[in-house]
């Protein structure tokens, strides 16, 4: 179904889904196509309201009879790491960053296919073929960055894969106010060096690096297993009811809604602000 504003994109909903975070629900997505010359600033402006870039598509969580994803962002100058934390930074001190356009490698999808044969082999994405994956590396309209992490040598009986290994990679889009982590995988060999807290991380030193307020994590769910770590970054902020808010403490948030206090779609889609196109 098609829902539009006068002089803006037009917003979609697919079809109701099985939900990949919350057993026994569906999950339903409202999203635009990101194209043309305008579509740096619809990103900077939807990823603002709890979007999320997928190659040329924009999306945001509207399901039917729950609220429960809400998108999650780290404020960068009142992050402290967790004692944890710095002990997984100490630890993978042997990890080198390589920053680079977003072009997709064999090397890259190797990874990716390890990654996803290991963690996810029954996910949506567990079919992607090389092609796909080019696909979701390089079809991107905005400002993108791949990052890869390799292990240098500096430790390693820790990362036990030798000099020029590599071990993690996330593609990340550079917003206005901030770094998005599109998508991120890792070896998992590696399991116990925790790379996707530490892409995190890093990624919070390079927001700080760049004088940028934010890191973008995606979407944080209550009650959700495979969530859960976002909730131990400090200084975290999640978008619920149409506002960023300090998340607090997690067991606070529940992902119980009436399906009465959910607004349809055509009030979703009037309340979106979008930036002032040339007509």
């Amino acid at each position: 179904m098609r829902h539009s504003l006068p002089h803006a994109p037009q917003f979609y909903v697919t079809a109701p889904q099985p939900c990949p975070y919350l057993h026994g629900r569906a999950e339903r997505k409202l999203f635009t196509a990101l194209q043309g010359e305008n579509a740096a600033e619809l990103n900077n402006a939807l990823s603002r309201q709890g979007f999320r870039r997928s190659q040329n598509v924009l999306y945001r969580p509207s399901c039917e009879s729950c609220m429960a994803c809400m998108s999650a962002r780290i404020r960068v100058a009142d992050f402290k790491p967790s004692r944890t934390q710095r002990r997984l930074l100490r630890r993978n001190a042997g990890l080198s960053r390589v920053n680079m356009t977003p072009w997709a490698t064999e090397e890259q999808y190797e990874l990716f296919r390890s990654y996803l044969d290991c963690r996810h082999a029954d996910g949506g994405m567990a079919d992607m073929d090389v092609f796909e994956f080019a696909a979701m590396i390089e079809e991107t309209p905005v400002q993108t960055r791949i990052i890869e992490y390799r292990c240098d040598g500096a430790e390693p009986e820790k990362l036990a894969k030798g000099d020029d290994h590599l071990a993690a990679v996330c593609l990340t889009d550079v917003l206005d106010d901030g770094l998005s982590l599109v998508y991120s995988f890792y070896d998992p060999a590696l399991q116990s060096a925790s790379l996707g807290t530490y892409i995190i991380l890093d990624h919070v030193e390079i927001a700080r690096a760049s004088g940028l307020p934010y890191v973008y994590l995606g979407y944080w769910v209550p009650g959700s297993r495979k969530m859960d770590y976002k909730a131990r970054f400090s200084a975290l902020e999640i978008y619920k009811g149409g506002v960023w808010q300090t998340l607090g403490r997690a067991e606070d948030h529940s992902n119980e809604a009436h399906p009465l206090s959910i607004d349809p779609i055509v009030e979703q889609v009037a309340r979106i602000s979008l930036p002032q196109f040339n007509r």
